[in-house]
């Protein structure tokens, strides 16, 4: 608490007044730790059947948790199955309060971890298609993994700056979810670091930033579509003054009122009355600034219909797995699924478009980490399934060879946690050579 700037200091009492004595003590508070679970691959309930971790319900999301810091989820075979998101309790709600039907169109403009993008993944339900973008295409990379982890199978993962995407997709998409860049004031608990970054830069250095992202996306929102724009930042120049800004450009635009909880703030202004601030002092969890706009109204019904497809590969037509609405495309001996975009993408940097099913290698086609991720176990035929309590499991995970023998199988196997995809391993005379990537080691 004694290294906060004192100009931020001088911010936060002007700001909170009678108030401001409360949340410099919760700077002597622990944080607090989020886990979501994954619903595309388990239900909430399904997974407090199972969950082994001692768990409280975050009251703003249906399928986010505490945790404890005595827990080590990420440490569990249930987190390389992808069956949750280890995220910040507050970095919940941006996600959560964007309305997402079936088949929208979505975009994450600054998606990279990828907490809020799996979320945008579990509401679309595989329908419809997910934009997840980053300008990093360092950072695109724990993005790209966490897609995978959460077997996701129809996004693109793509690296560009956000105004490049303008030209591509005008009034595009139904939904647009913008965790701008901020000044991380928010985060200051959590996260000590931060501090010497806002004194480095402070709170002019973002707005400018912040409203030329807004001002791009808003020229990509389809009419009647909806867009959030969330910070971790407490500063007015960030949150309602960028608010105010695009109002005041886009006469099209309103604030739609959230659903509030014990603790929320509502915005400081008559026009950002609607929005929502989180205090770490008031809730359990970091400082977040969230805003839900509607772009006009829309006039023109969304396509729903099916489209199934189906796949020339054998190893993929012995699959159950259904396509919907998408096409098969080989690239370098890369076999992927994509969802249909109707837009030519020639030009954006892409780093993953759809999912990867498998690699041809001499010949031979190789089933992919992300192609096992995505499979439920009655989508394939060939299966070893160990016991939480098996070792084998730790011994997968770490990529080692297994004995197998007890499971009586051969060939392409699709190993399995409590009946929930790890990954494949290939199975010869009772002995499993492991296909574990080793990049997603058990560490």
């Amino acid at each position: 608490m004694n290294t906060l700037p004192d100009l931020y200091k001088q911010n936060m009492e002007h700001q909170l007044k009678d108030d401001y004595q409360n949340y410099l003590a919760c700077f002597d508070n622990p944080r607090v730790y989020g886990l979501r679970v994954n619903t595309l691959k388990i239900s909430v309930k399904d997974f407090l059947a199972i969950n082994p971790f001692n768990l409280t319900p975050i009251p703003w999301t249906k399928d986010g948790f505490y945790y404890t810091d005595k827990d080590q989820p990420s440490k569990h075979p249930y987190y390389y199955a992808g069956l949750y998101y280890l995220q910040e309790p507050s970095a919940m709600l941006p996600a959560e309060v964007l309305p997402i039907e079936e088949n929208d169109i979505v975009l994450d403009a600054c998606a990279a971890p990828g907490g809020k993008s799996t979320k945008l993944a579990c509401k679309l339900n595989n329908t419809g298609s997910l934009f997840s973008n980053d300008i990093s295409v360092s950072r695109c990379q724990a993005l790209l993994k966490n897609i995978e982890n959460f077997g996701i199978k129809n996004s693109y993962v793509i690296s560009n700056n956000i105004n490049r995407l303008v030209d591509y997709f005008p009034n595009y998409f139904d939904k647009i979810l913008i965790d701008a860049p901020c000044s991380g004031e928010g985060m200051f608990r959590k996260e000590p670091s931060l501090i010497k970054s806002w004194t480095e830069k402070g709170n002019e250095y973002y707005a400018p930033i912040q409203k030329q992202i807004l001002d791009d996306a808003i020229k990509m929102l389809k009419d009647g579509g909806k867009l959030v724009y969330s910070t971790c930042t407490f500063s007015e120049k960030e949150d309602e003054e960028v608010i105010e800004y695009i109002l005041d450009k886009y006469p099209s635009l309103k604030v739609l009122p959230i659903n509030m909880c014990q603790g929320f703030t509502n915005g400081l202004t008559a026009n950002t009355k609607n929005c929502v601030r989180l205090y770490p002092h008031k809730i359990k969890g970091e400082g977040h600034f969230v805003c839900l706009l509607q772009k006009g109204v829309c006039n023109k019904p969304k396509e729903t219909s099916k489209q199934i497809v189906q796949c020339k590969e054998p190893f993929i037509q012995q699959t159950k797995m259904v396509f919907n609405k998408g096409k098969f495309v080989q690239r370098d001996n890369r076999l992927y699924f994509e969802p249909n975009v109707n837009v030519d993408l020639k030009g954006l940097r892409i780093l993953r478009s759809g999912l990867l099913l498998g690699e041809y290698k001499h010949d031979k086609f190789e089933p992919s980490i992300s192609l096992a991720l995505a499979l439920k176990k009655e989508e394939y035929n060939n299966i070893i399934n160990f016991n939480l309590d098996d070792l084998r499991v730790y011994k997968y995970l770490k990529c080692e060879t297994l004995d197998v023998k007890d499971k009586h199988v051969e060939g392409y196997v699709l190993v399995c946690v409590d009946n929930y995809p790890l990954g494949f391993g290939l199975v010869k005379k009772g002995i499993l050579k492991n296909k574990y990537p080793a990049n997603y080691r058990y560490q």
